[in-house]
């Protein structure tokens, strides 16, 4: 009776989200429609109501696979029901007041807007766009504060259950691999950490594993520190640094993450970066990445992608949604590689060799 109790009110929470979602995209489309309206080749098209159905499915889907994991002890029950409520009511209203001026830079084509105030020096120079349009791009502390309520608004509620579809493969990859080492001396590196949320999820679901995050933004690193400061157990090791030239020695981690990260680097460093997750995981080491489902998934849902980056600043998402991630991969040097999909991501999971 317990967990039957339990699992209607996740489920009735996980709703919540999903229409507060839907609600925001759809007044906020329809107010910017009045006041700033998009430019024609930004107009995205309709999607079927095949397709809204999928979607649908899909998302009920996933809930039940977040909801199933915590059973099976990938992760605590309290995991599915935590919220940033304080950072949710400080910094919502300015998601509002941020789109009209987010309209304004999309219709310009204005991709590269800095604050005077921001240091630029020394990023690469695919690094330096205002990606999804946000103001700042990744390097200042509002685009930190409002990133995680803008992804979770774009996937009506579901992107801490998307990003949670790693820690089983995570889990069971380094404990498999590595059953003879204590806890303790687990080292497992996000790659791109942005603010900790995938980190914080590791915590709970690894709570004795050294955890590592490298990222490029001072911002973001600065708000993951922050968060993960408040969670008990060894503060995670950050490190403000290009995944592309990673400054750890060979054979170091045992797991390493990555999410949503892939989409948006140019082809030769999205090489460069998994050949330096090869080269810094340790022989037996499992690797992770989370991003964007791909074109050939599912074929029906065509439309869906093609919207993306004309809805958004994406750069590179044309190319990385026909890239062939595990011939990467292979040519890394990672083997055992396999694939799934949850909602609208996909997931890929790769094992360097023992004797490598």
């Amino acid at each position: 009776m317990t967990d039957t109790l339990t699992k209607l009110t996740y489920e009735a929470f996980q709703k919540s989200k999903i229409y507060f979602g839907v609600a925001h995209k759809t007044l906020s489309t329809q107010l910017l429609n009045w006041v700033s309206p998009p430019t024609p080749e930004r107009k995205p098209q309709s999607l079927s109501p095949e397709n809204l159905a999928t979607l649908q499915g899909w998302l009920d889907k996933i809930i039940e696979t977040d909801w199933q994991d915590a059973q099976r002890g990938v992760y605590p029950e309290s995991v599915l029901f935590e919220n940033e409520w304080e950072d949710f009511l400080t910094y919502y209203p300015t998601v509002w007041f941020d789109l009209f001026t987010i309209q304004q830079r999309a219709n310009q084509k204005r991709y590269h807007e800095f604050a005077p105030d921001i240091d630029t020096e020394g990023y690469p120079k695919y690094y330096l766009q205002n990606f999804h349009h946000q103001t700042d791009g990744y390097l200042s502390d509002m685009s930190a504060n409002l990133y995680d309520i803008q992804v979770d608004i774009l996937f009506n509620g579901a992107a801490d259950a998307m990003r949670r579809r790693v820690l089983p493969p995570l889990k069971q990859g380094v404990q498999t691999a590595f059953n003879t080492v204590i806890p303790q001396q687990i080292r497992i590196l996000d790659v791109a950490c942005g603010t900790g949320r995938t980190l914080k999820y590791i915590r709970a679901s690894l709570p004795k594993a050294s955890l590592y995050g490298i990222d490029l933004s001072p911002a973001y690193l600065r708000k993951a520190n922050q968060w993960l400061s408040e969670i008990p157990g060894e503060l995670p090791q950050f490190v403000r640094g290009n995944a592309e030239e990673m400054p750890y020695v060979d054979n170091y981690f045992h797991g390493i993450t990555s999410v949503f990260l892939f989409h948006e680097l140019p082809p030769d460093a999205r090489q460069r970066v998994i050949d330096e997750c090869f080269r810094v995981i340790k022989p037996g080491g499992v690797f992770v990445i989370c991003d964007s489902m791909q074109a050939d998934d599912f074929p029906s849902m065509k439309t869906m992608m093609d919207n993306f980056p004309v809805m958004f600043h994406e750069p590179y998402y044309r190319h990385y949604a026909t890239d062939n991630l595990v011939e990467r991969l292979e040519k890394a040097g990672f083997e055992n590689i396999t694939t799934q999909n949850h909602f609208v991501s996909k997931y890929w999971v790769a094992h360097k060799p023992v004797e490598a």
